[in-house]
């Protein structure tokens, strides 16, 4: 039997043999080097390079334990599913995913285009940096993966058996204790800043109203199978540069409410702009910052509103969906609940066990508890007020009242 003919978790040197021998891919005397890049919660990921041609690929390995946390563990099977989620992407959305190459049932890896010509739109937006593209694209691929894979468009029979195919046990149990349930109790996995946690109890674990909308949100999650999400679109699952967006990652896809994904791309531009309010210390950069931000939080909504009902018009097969007047009902719904997703991924990237960088590496202890309550308030607040949210002056309003009540720098 062969070195590759049973699972086990990959190392660097493992990679690039395999790259060697059971891909082919690389011209005969290839010298690869490899290096493992991931810094995510749950996967390996390896670059192979030829040093003589240059030539690189991604090689992306599940293990059986979520690398957050020994105490999670999730199935290989994630794999299979993020690598015909890829392909699907790819034709629903052609140049906005990488290119996939191949995928092994028995390794539980996946090989795919390399991408490091672009930067994690998180890292780039650390640094401050501004993408003037990024709402066009991400808007379009929102629309083009969540629309085009629901009952308005799809054959019905056809998509359930999409929903069977990609039902993803493990990864919605994560979502549904980190997003909807852990974070809105003490509870002993969360890892919370401790000048933030007196204000956490009282400002959300002892609001029953607030625990209230958390319950309805979760069991729509659970049973929603409107569109099939990525499950996961933050700005740590996006590779950018000025003018291109990639975006990868989509291990947590499964068919859940469409909003889900609307709401934490979102959410991540408001990380950054708390981030840029509470970071940077040029006051010009910092406002022309925030307000590139804030510009994209609106466009982003706004563009996959108009993109939205011009794809529903023209691709919408379903008789009662062509109903007049049930495009908008359809497309307000997505915007409520993405505005619900805002709260709880601003909350929960807080007070659960996954934080983000933009807020937990604020090295100033004050600063940092600052930052965490303007996200806790502006979390609660788009909860709460989902049912107002209409279009990105809406979402944009919401931000800008809690920074404005909010004590001065």
């Amino acid at each position: 039997m062969g070195k590759y003919s049973e699972y086990f978790t990959m190392n660097e040197s493992d990679a690039a043999d395999y790259a060697a021998t059971q891909l082919d891919m690389f011209s005969e005397g290839a010298s690869l080097s490899c290096k493992e890049i991931g810094d995510g919660n749950l996967n390996y990921v390896f670059r192979v390079v030829d040093a003589h041609s240059g030539q690189s690929i991604i090689i992306k390995q599940a293990g059986p334990v979520a690398r957050i946390s020994a105490d999670i563990f999730v199935s290989t099977d994630r794999n299979r599913i993020e690598s015909q989620i890829l392909k699907l992407q790819y034709e629903l959305a052609p140049g906005l995913v990488p290119q996939f190459y191949h995928y092994d049932p028995v390794m539980n890896c996946c090989v795919m285009e390399d991408l490091s010509d672009h930067v994690i739109m998180r890292k780039a937006l650390l640094e401050h940096r501004q993408f003037p593209l990024f709402s066009d694209h991400i808007s379009t691929f929102m629309v083009n993966t969540l629309l085009l894979t629901s009952d308005v468009v799809m054959d019905h029979k056809a998509k359930k058996d999409l929903v069977k195919s990609f039902i993803n046990p493990d990864l919605c149990e994560i979502s549904e204790d980190l997003v909807y349930t852990e974070p809105f109790y003490d509870c002993p996995r969360n890892d919370i800043f401790e000048p933030t946690r007196e204000f956490a109890k009282a400002f959300l674990w002892e609001d029953e109203a607030l625990l209230l909308e958390t319950a309805k949100l979760k069991f729509e999650f659970m049973n929603h199978a409107q569109s099939l999400l990525h499950g996961d679109l933050h700005s740590g699952s996006i590779f950018v540069t000025e003018d291109s967006t990639k975006i990868i990652d989509p291990e947590f896809a499964f068919f859940g409410p469409a909003g889900y994904d609307v709401g934490n791309v979102i959410a991540h531009l408001i990380f950054a702009y708390v981030n840029a309010e509470c970071v940077m210390e040029d006051a010009p950069a910092r406002e022309a910052q925030k307000a590139w931000l804030l510009s994209s939080v609106r466009e982003v909504i706004d563009l996959f509103r108009e993109k939205f009902l011009s794809a529903f018009r023209e691709h919408a097969t379903d008789r009662s969906a062509k109903i007049p007047g049930f495009d908008l009902y359809f497309l307000d719904q997505i915007i409520q609940d993405a505005s619900a997703v805002v709260g709880l991924e601003l909350v929960r990237r807080i007070l659960g066990l996954a934080h983000v960088k933009d807020i937990a590496g604020i090295e100033d202890d004050m600063a940092r508890a600052r930052a965490e309550k303007l996200c806790l308030q502006m979390g609660k607040a788009f909860i709460m007020d989902r049912s107002g949210m209409k279009d990105g002056e809406d979402f944009v309003r919401a931000v800008e009242e809690h920074m404005n009540g909010a004590s001065t720098r």
